[in-house]
Parts: C-alpha cells; sequence; structure tokens
C-alpha cells in the first residue's frame, strides 16, 4: 500500500491527476485477467485483447 501514497503524493504534488484514470483501467484489466485466467471465461476475454 506504500507505493498507492507514493504515487498518490506524486500526482497531487506535480498536478498530474490525468494519470488517476489510466492507473484504474489498467488495475481493472490486469485484475481481470488475473481473476478469469483458471475459468471457463478465459477464452472469450482475451479475445478483447
Amino acid at each position: 500500500m506504500d507505493i498507492l501514497k507514493d504515487l498518490w503524493g506524486f500526482m497531487r504534488q506535480r498536478k498530474k491527476y490525468w494519470l488517476l484514470p489510466i492507473i484504474l483501467i489498467m488495475l481493472l484489466l490486469g485484475g481481470l485477467i488475473v481473476f478469469s485466467s483458471g475459468s471457463a471465461l478465459a477464452p472469450f476475454i482475451y479475445t478483447l485483447f
């Protein structure tokens, strides 16, 4: 959790708030791939990419 605190401090100090949506989308897509890799839905999700 320390890396998230450092990242938020960087964005707040440098006024780089536009990075937040990019980071959130990357985390959501990464979580989707990790959690669905063992399921029957995996072939359908990989066709999105």
